[in-house]
């Protein structure tokens, strides 16, 4: 698997925020997802959150694999711009996809969301959900650059939600 350079972290993490605004225009929590092809430049596909149990990073991945081989998506990268959740990690770890890059920390989320009840952040990170696996999934971040970009737009999103 060919790794993609840190430009193309910071970019396809970016158009992840972009496909959360979309969420956001649509009433939806401000998360997105991105799926890239084996050659770290096609975007396959986009999700962005539904509701609290189809997020982004979940609904992208049963959708890739409904879609693509489990040997092809093994070489796609993943984006999203907050640490996968534990629900999330493990729908990737099943749809077989071989790496996940991720902006901003599950940690750092809740300091954005607080103890909101729409988004009860759970203290499992997606290290964790996904070395107790049998793959070795490569899992990068968080991504400094990309940290207070994505914390700006989820403290602002729960800062105003009733």
């Amino acid at each position: 698997m060919t790794h993609p350079h840190y430009s193309q972290f910071i970019h396809f993490l970016r158009l992840s925020n972009e496909v959360g605004r979309r969420a956001m225009a649509l009433g939806n929590h401000p998360f997105g997802a991105v799926l890239v092809a084996p050659d770290n430049q096609t975007v396959l596909m986009t999700q962005c959150n539904i509701d609290t149990v189809n997020h982004a990073e979940s609904t992208l991945a049963r959708m890739a694999a409904s879609n693509y081989p489990a040997d092809y998506l093994w070489h796609c990268t993943l984006y999203t711009a907050v640490e996968p959740c534990c629900m999330c990690a493990a729908t990737i770890y099943w749809a077989n996809i071989g790496r996940v890059v991720y902006g901003m920390s599950e940690r750092r989320l809740l300091e954005c969301t607080g103890s909101h009840d729409e988004n009860p952040t759970m203290s499992l990170p997606a290290e964790v959900v996904l070395s107790s696996g049998q793959k070795a999934i490569e899992l990068i971040g968080p991504i400094p650059e990309m940290e207070l970009e994505t914390a700006t737009l989820q403290a602002g999103f729960w800062k105003n939600r009733a």
